[in-house]
């Protein structure tokens, strides 16, 4: 089985929530990378989002735009970024990471070489941030024959019927934005969150994971009883451009992950 549903199953039959991380890769370069991704993991990750840097990442706040931008300084591809999943792999058997990117550097790297060095690095699924479902035949006739799901974005002003839509052709789980805007910002309604995520889960099976603004063990404790799980980035992803010169950054970020991971489960 794909590591993505079997980590969720795993979860529910405990009554947790996953803990799902974003950090980009290659930032504040490969090596600190590396070891800043091992040491999220060990400290509780339960998925790990490795973000593929872009030049324009339209959907991203400017702490993730930022370490994007300093990732592309330092040389870091789509080939780097699946080197990065690749050894995190070999140390974290059974922790699902998903491929979180943009269109044009997959397209550029090409979609079927890109799917076949996916799986070969232990890649358990992809979120491609601007890739509607009416566009993405030529990517689905590249999975064909690989166990790769396309993890979808729910808006919160997406309406009843095209949730319906985008979650017949999800796979893994359905990632349900808290709020209108960018990554790392903004203020989160518990209540209109409650109604989407139930009006999601009603419509599809998957698991619902809420994302964007959640940032701090009060925010994880707020909504951790809403979904199967919360995708926490900007937050993480800051500790890195605050500390990058800091010997004990990947310690730094390790401790936050320890922390979201205490007030989910606290909250279960």
């Amino acid at each position: 089985m794909n590591r993505i549903p079997a980590t969720f199953q795993r979860l529910a039959r405990a009554h947790r929530r996953a803990l799902v991380g974003y950090l980009t890769a290659g930032d504040p370069d490969f090596d600190t990378s590396l070891v800043i991704l091992q040491q999220a993991v060990a400290a509780g990750l339960d998925v790990l989002e490795l973000g593929v840097p872009f030049s324009d990442p339209t959907a991203d706040g400017p702490v993730i735009q930022q370490a994007a931008a300093r990732a592309l300084r330092q040389g870091m591809t789509v080939r780097r970024a699946l080197e990065l999943a690749r050894r995190v792999r070999a140390g974290a058997p059974d922790v699902p990471i998903v491929l979180f990117s943009y269109y044009n550097p997959l397209l550029h790297y090409g979609l079927k070489r890109l799917v076949r060095d996916a799986s070969a690095a232990g890649v358990d699924g992809m979120l491609i941030v601007d890739l509607p479902p009416e566009e993405d035949g030529e990517l689905r006739a590249a999975r064909a024959g690989h166990d790769l799901p396309l993890i979808r974005l729910i808006a919160p002003t997406t309406p009843p019927e095209r949730m319906e839509e985008i979650a017949r052709g999800a796979g893994g789980f359905l990632y349900l934005i808290t709020r209108t805007g960018v990554t790392g910002a903004g203020t989160l309604d518990r209540e209109r969150i409650r109604k989407l995520a139930a009006s999601l889960k009603s419509r599809s099976a998957l698991p619902v994971c809420l994302g964007f603004g959640i940032s701090s063990a009060a925010d994880v404790h707020d909504l951790a009883t809403l979904a199967d799980g919360l995708v926490v980035g900007s937050a993480l992803v800051r500790i890195v451009a605050e500390h990058g010169t800091d010997s004990r950054i990947a310690a730094r970020v390790a401790e936050k992950v320890a922390e979201l991971r205490q007030a989910l489960d606290a909250s279960a």
